[in-house]
């Protein structure tokens, strides 16, 4: 191999001294800037004590004042929900105990009208039956009277079987009298 001249290495070595030098200006440029920015935070840090612990110091006092507070109103928040609970429960058996009366209630007063509409209603029918079994007595018996009364009077010729058909038609009058009185009998 060929040997370089010294004077190569002259610069080499001049080159390399120039580089670490300004490799040094560069680290002292460094160091510089970090020790003005180390005392500017100093002096924020020093200004944030000056001024954040008080705040935390009355933030701690007010913590400690709000606390046995705070302690004191959940404590009462847990009672009236336990009071609510209570009174919410008595206040839906009250009301189921209430709807339980008032539906019986309504069971007896539909039973008591139920009742009197039936009572009514066989009165009726037994009214309609004391009315109607007489009136059509009194009319089988005026119709008798009638047909007798036209017989004697002549209007009407007797019939050939000597007045039968006049005692055939009370007797149906009687038996249809006596009918409904039975079923009125069996009705009431």
């Amino acid at each position: 191999m060929h040997e370089l001249p010294p004077t190569y290495y002259i610069i080499f070595t001049a080159v390399t001294a120039a580089g670490v030098l300004l490799q040094a200006f560069v680290l002292l440029a460094i160091f510089i800037a970090l020790r003005k920015s180390m005392s500017e935070f100093q002096k924020i840090a020093n200004e944030m004590k000056e001024k954040a612990l008080p705040a935390v110091a009355s933030a701690r006092s007010l913590l400690e004042d709000v606390g046995p507070k705070l302690r004191v109103a959940t404590t009462n928040l847990a009672e009236v929900s336990h009071t609510l609970r209570q009174q919410s429960e008595h206040l839906n058996q009250t009301v189921e105990s209430l709807l339980n009366r008032t539906d019986a209630q309504i069971r007896r007063v539909d039973d008591m009208v139920t009742a009197v509409f039936n009572a009514v209603d066989q009165g009726s029918r037994a009214l309609e039956n004391a009315v109607s079994i007489p009136a059509r007595r009194f009319t089988g018996v005026i119709n008798g009277v009638r047909a007798g009364v036209e017989t004697l009077v002549g209007r009407r010729k007797p019939p050939s079987t000597n007045g039968t058909e006049a005692a055939r038609s009370s007797e149906q009058t009687t038996a249809a009298v006596a009918g409904e009185e039975k079923r009125a009998a069996g009705i009431s």
